[in-house]
């Protein structure tokens, strides 16, 4: 199978730290402006930030918060069990498009932990073209958004929800998981049947 995978939230712990920063800017600089709705996965959504207030974030936290994230805890056995398996594995990420630096550090924390996937898609905004032209069997992704324009295109998707996250009904086409345990009991039944 060819699975297209998400970075941030998927196979980097950085959401956490993301929200973290995001506080600490709501409280420092925004004069503790609160959270308006939680189940959003990105904080332009979940503080209605105006695009002033986000080049700001973003130019002074999303790379400190980006370098200090490791792998999500039970990626690595479930990523070599995949490649064992014989599965495709193909990053689909929009890391990169707001600062570009990020990518150089997704590629470091790949690189010291000897992670290579099949193929590369950076600073991607429309992950379903890339699902199509890749011809990928299911995406896991962390943003219901993204779970949800895929699966309507009737692509198999993986919902790494967070459990503050918007829920979504399961499908045929969606499967909610919390963690790569679940991850690897869904390709395991796959590989079963």
């Amino acid at each position: 199978m060819k699975i297209g995978i998400d970075l941030d939230g998927v196979v980097f712990d950085s959401e956490v730290a993301f929200r973290v920063y995001e506080e600490i800017f709501a409280i420092e600089d925004l004069e503790q402006r609160k959270i308006i709705n939680y189940e959003e996965p990105k904080y332009q959504t979940r503080y209605n930030w105006t695009s002033e207030e986000q080049d700001r974030f973003n130019k002074k936290y999303l790379l400190r918060a980006s370098n200090e994230t490791g792998l999500m805890a039970g990626f690595l056995p479930v990523y070599q069990r995949l490649k064992d398996l014989g599965h495709k594995l193909v990053v689909i990420t929009a890391r990169g498009g707001l600062v570009s630096e990020m990518k150089d550090s997704a590629i470091k924390i790949l690189q010291e932990h000897n992670v290579t996937f099949d193929k590369y898609y950076w600073c991607i905004h429309n992950k379903l073209e890339i699902c199509q032209k890749e011809k990928i069997d299911i995406m896991i992704d962390d943003d219901y958004k993204i779970i949800q324009q895929i699966s309507d295109a009737k692509i198999k998707t993986l919902y790494f929800r967070d459990a503050n996250l918007k829920k979504l009904e399961e499908t045929e086409y969606i499967r909610e998981v919390n963690n790569w345990g679940d991850i690897y009991r869904y390709f395991y039944e796959i590989q079963k049947n």
